[in-house]
């Protein structure tokens, strides 16, 4: 895994809104939205957590696959769904774009 691109504050939908049935681990790789037109596969470390349940939000660094696909699309604030396919799971609020590739001008 290569340096994380970004910091975020992860939250899992619960299960009653569509959530996973289980808790994640970290190096959980699931796809997040980070354009309109692209949905991209990223690895989850949880900050001070080692798993995370529906329905809990953990500050979480993300290493995306290949970000030189869908450069300038990140900053902070933006909220990037958190998906299984194309079943929603959460959310992530970036914190801080540490890759410049992915940094929005």
């Amino acid at each position: 895994m290569h340096s994380p691109d970004v910091l975020a504050t992860v939250t899992l939908l619960p299960t009653s809104e569509g959530g996973k049935k289980t808790s994640v681990r970290s190096g959980y790789r699931p796809d997040h939205r980070v354009r309109e037109d692209y949905l991209t596969c990223g690895i989850h470390r949880y900050i001070d957590k080692e798993r995370v349940n529906p329905g809990q939000t953990v500050r979480t660094e993300i290493s995306f696959i290949d970000p030189k696909a869908y450069p300038h699309c990140l900053w902070v604030g933006k909220i990037v769904t958190i998906q299984e396919g194309v079943r929603i799971v959460g959310h992530a609020d970036i914190l801080a774009v540490y890759n410049p590739i992915l940094k929005a001008p």
